[in-house]
Parts: structure tokens; C-alpha cells; sequence
């Protein structure tokens, strides 16, 4: 006879097995996933597509907003102007949330505290977007700053050094990006012009929140990914430095709001912040003795370089595009009618939704015949793809009637034009920093990165006031030859720069070394 079980003893045993810790999934399990994609980055390309969302549902009202609640007291170029001062904080910040990241918070702190920013800041706008916009825009551009490259850099990390598959995984984040961009950017245009400001920032604020609920709930799952960079410290010296960070985040309040009130201050801040982020990147630079490590930051450097010039003609979309948009595009799209401010904010991405994969299949359908463009090849297409974007623009003037009113199926067709530039240089942009970056800066490269975004975007206000006639009286005819020219201007630009690309290519290639 067997003896009975004793229940008691069963009870007992599952009862503390359940209490036990779970085991943190170590790096080489996460690497070894099987199939194209590991698990985690549909919890971290979910969490994304939420803060796209919320930002670019905001990118998408900035200048329209500011036109129409400021109509006394800003004119049609200061809109442009502020709208390149906060795109570029935005970006800026991610530099400085992407050292802080490594060196102190790790990924997943600073992610957190981020999103949290960004939701403040939201609401605080929709309690009164007038009294508080410019307070709440420093909240968020603060909050984007320390959430923006660490999702970016924990993507990297699902990858062991050398598995094909990171590309693949950085696309499909990237398709992430672009259905909340979608979403975002058709929603917020259509709160906010049709029933209320307001109710943009609240729906941007929400999404937010439900992207960290997400987050909360899903990071076990990332194991060591993102964790606190100072596990050898005590609990308490690294509580005092997490702390520090975060009243420092907080006094820099103020001085992005001044800065953005009075674009003056942008000028200085940017003139400033560019020399002191490429003297850090030096210091660092020097630091390695790894000869191979030190010229693939070098390429990474120059690709960045690059990537200055394609967002400053790119980002066009939240400026003077948003402006054109609203001032001289009819409202018929092929056999129905939609507010062209809502193709201006999503067609680029439904478009990248769309061409994202067919692009992809026709990388794989080249490389198997050994045909595939290197990526600084690719750069250069993305600006031959930019000019023919904006030459399509210039040709606007061509179908406008007497009232200076033009076609939004030219307007849309520029987009997809647009798209497949940007669909050559973005995704493989985020994914080739992530390879040419040494592991431990991996955080700051990525700042740097969106840094080289910041300059874009900068440089993109700059480029629609430029565009933008100051007199509030000018005629849609004269708004339409002023948009149209400066757009003529921008596709000459692009040419001459693809042409730049497509020179120095053998010798960055010898740079990347074994990177493709």
C-alpha cells in the first residue's frame, strides 16, 4: 500500500513555490527567442505607438493652434518660429534624457518618469490651452526628452550583436510609430479644429496614460533590459542621485518656457547645445581604444550629419506645410471630402504603413541577388526621393484657380513621394545607431541622433517662416507663390545634398567596416 498523501504538506508547498520571486529573465534568453520577433517588442512597439500618439497628435495642431488662440498677438512667422523652438526642445532633450539614462536612471525609470511628464503637461494645456500652453509644452518636451530614445535603445538591446534580425525588429517598430502617428494626427486635427482645443490635449493625455499602464505592467518581462545602470551602489546613494535627476528636470522648467516665449533665447540654447553635445561625443570618442569601435562612431557621426539636412527639409509638415495646408488646399481628395489639415497630419503615416513592408520585401529581393544598396546609398536615395517631394509642392501653382485654391490629390501624391524618402533614411537610421554605437553609450548615441533631429527641426522654423509671409492681410495667391517658391528652393537643396551623399558613400562605407 502506498501511504496517503498528506494534503497539509501539498498545500504548504505550492503556497510558498507561489510566493517565491520570479526569476528575472537573463539576457541570453531574450535573445534567444524563437522566430522573426522577440515577444518584448510588441509590449515596447504598443507602448510607442501610444506616446506617438500623443505627440503626434500635438505636432500636428502646434502651429494651427497657435495661429488661431494667439491670432492678436503672433504672427503667421513667430507660429513658425515657436513651433521649430519647441520641436527642437523636444529633441534636444532626448540627448540629455538619453545620458541620464545611461549613466544614472536606466531605460525604464527614465521612460516612466517621462511619460508621466508628457501626460502633466497635456492636461495642464486642455485645463486652459491659452493661460497654459506654453508651461504644459515645457512639460511635455521635458517628458519626450527622457521617454524618446530609451525605448529606442531597449529595442536594440532585444538583439544579441550581429542577429539579422534586428532590422526587422526596428521596422516593425517603426510601423508602430506610424499607427499611432495615423491615429494621432487624424484625431487631434479633428478635436481640436471641430470641437475644441481642449479636447486634443485631453485625448493626447490619455493615451499616454494608457501607454505607461502598459508599460507598468509589462516590464518584467525585459529582464536586466533598461535597469538601473548603478546596481553597484547601495539602494540609498542610488536613490539620491535617481532624486537628483528629477528636481534637476523639474528647475529647467522655467528656462524652456522663457525659451520658447522668446525664440531669441532658442538661437542662443542651440548655438550652445550642439558644440557641448559633439564635445561630450569626443570625450567619450577618445576614451575607447578599440580602433574598429572608434571608426564606427565616426561613421555614425557623419550619417547624423546628414541626417540634420533631411529633417530640416522633411519637418516641414508641422510648419509650413500645416500652414499651406489650411491657407490653399480644396478639400476634395479623389471622390470625397476631408479637412486637408488631416491628409497634411496622416497621409505620411498611412503611407509608411502602406510601403513599409513592400520597401522591406524589396531590400530582401535585391540583397539575395547581392544588389542591395548600402545604407549611405540609401541616405543618398532619401534625398533624391525629398527633392522629387517638393517639386511636386512647386507645381501646386500650376492647378491653383483664381482664388489661389489648389489640389489636395497633388498634395497627397507629394506625400507619398515624401514617404519614400523617408522610408530609405528613418528606419534603418534608428537601427544602424543601435550597430555602429559601442554598448555602453548606446543611450547617448541615441540622444545624439535625435539631437541631429533637434538641429532639423530647428532649422525647419527657421525654413517656414522663411516662407511665411509676415502680413496678415497677404492674399491666398500670395501665400501660394510664397509656400510654392520656397518649396522650389528646398527640392534644388536636396538634389545637391543627395549628390554629397552618394560622393563621400566608398569612404564612409571603409568606416562602418563590417556594418552594412
Amino acid at each position: 500500500m502506498h501511504p496517503a498523501p498528506n494534503n497539509d504538506l501539498i498545500k504548504a508547498s505550492k503556497m510558498a513555490s507561489s510566493q517565491q520571486p520570479e526569476t528575472e529573465l537573463t539576457l541570453e534568453e531574450i535573445h534567444n527567442f524563437k522566430g522573426k520577433y522577440p515577444k518584448q517588442l510588441w509590449y515596447l512597439f504598443t507602448v510607442e505607438m501610444w506616446e506617438r500618439f500623443c505627440f503626434y497628435g500635438m505636432r500636428g495642431i502646434l502651429v494651427l493652434f497657435m495661429v488661431s488662440e494667439f491670432a492678436d498677438t503672433m504672427t503667421r512667422v513667430d507660429a513658425n518660429l515657436k513651433y521649430g523652438a519647441i520641436q527642437a526642445f523636444v529633441y534636444a532633450f532626448t540627448f540629455i534624457g538619453g545620458i541620464f539614462a545611461d549613466k544614472i536612471l536606466g531605460f525604464k525609470k527614465s521612460l516612466t518618469f517621462g511619460a508621466i511628464m508628457m501626460i502633466l503637461g497635456n492636461l495642464l494645456i486642455a485645463v486652459s490651452p491659452h493661460d497654459f500652453f506654453f508651461l504644459g509644452i515645457a512639460l511635455t518636451i521635458i517628458g519626450t526628452g527622457f521617454f524618446k530614445p530609451n525605448i529606442s535603445s531597449m529595442v536594440g538591446e532585444l538583439y544579441a550583436e550581429g542577429d539579422p534580425r534586428r532590422d526587422a525588429g526596428f521596422s516593425m517598430f517603426y510601423s508602430g510609430i506610424n499607427i499611432g502617428a495615423l491615429c494621432g494626427g487624424a484625431l487631434c486635427v479633428w478635436l481640436g479644429k471641430e470641437h475644441g482645443w481642449s479636447y486634443a490635449f485631453i485625448a493626447a493625455a490619455s493615451v499616454m496614460l494608457l501607454g505607461l499602464i502598459i508599460f507598468t505592467f509589462t516590464k518584467k518581462h525585459l529582464g536586466p533590459i533598461g535597469n538601473s545602470p548603478l546596481k553597484h551602489l547601495t539602494a540609498s546613494k542610488r536613490t539620491v542621485r535617481e532624486i537628483a535627476v528629477y528636481i534637476g528636470a523639474l528647475i529647467t522648467i522655467p528656462l524652456i518656457f522663457l525659451m520658447i516665449k522668446n525664440t531669441e533665447y532658442t538661437d542662443m540654447f542651440m548655438y550652445i547645445i550642439g558644440p557641448l553635445a559633439l564635445l561630450y561625443f569626443f570625450y567619450q570618442f577618445f576614451k575607447i581604444k578599440d580602433t574598429k569601435a572608434r571608426k564606427k562612431m565616426i561613421a555614425a557621426l557623419i550619417l547624423i550629419s546628414f541626417s540634420i539636412v533631411f529633417f530640416a527639409f522633411f519637418e516641414q509638415a508641422g510648419g509650413s506645410l500645416s500652414l499651406f495646408a489650411a491657407d490653399n488646399i480644396k478639400h476634395e481628395l479623389l471622390f470625397f471630402s476631408i479637412d486637408p489639415n488631416i491628409v497634411n497630419n496622416s497621409s505620411n503615416s498611412l503611407f509608411v504603413i502602406i510601403f513599409s513592408p513592400i520597401i522591406g520585401l524589396i531590400w530582401l529581393a535585391l540583397a539575395k541577388r547581392k544588389l542591395e544598396p548600402s545604407t549611405v546609398v540609401k541616405f543618398g536615395m532619401g534625398f533624391v526621393f525629398l527633392a522629387g517631394a517638393y517639386y511636386i509642392f512647386f507645381t501646386e501653382r500650376l492647378f491653383a484657380d483664381g482664388d489661389g485654391m489648389t489640389s489636395l490629390n497633388i498634395f497627397a501624391a507629394a506625400y507619398l513621394v515624401m514617404t519614400l524618402g523617408e522610408l530609405c533614411l528613418s528606419p534603418i537610421g534608428l537601427s544602424m545607431i543601435t550597430k555602429l554605437s559601442p554598448h555602453h553609450l548606446a543611450g547617448m548615441m541615441m540622444g545624439l541622433w535625435f539631437l541631429a533631429s533637434a538641429y532639423g527641426q530647428y532649422l525647419a522654423g527657421l525654413i517656414g517662416a522663411g516662407m511665411s509671409l509676415p502680413s496678415a492681410a497677404a492674399t491666398k495667391m500670395e501665400r501660394l507663390m510664397a509656400y510654392t517658391e520656397g518649396y522650389h528652393q528646398l527640392a534644388i537643396y536636396a538634389i545637391i545634398m543627395a549628390a554629397v551623399v552618394f560622393i563621400l558613400s566608398p569612404i564612409i562605407r571603409k568606416l562602418m567596416q563590417e556594418v552594412k
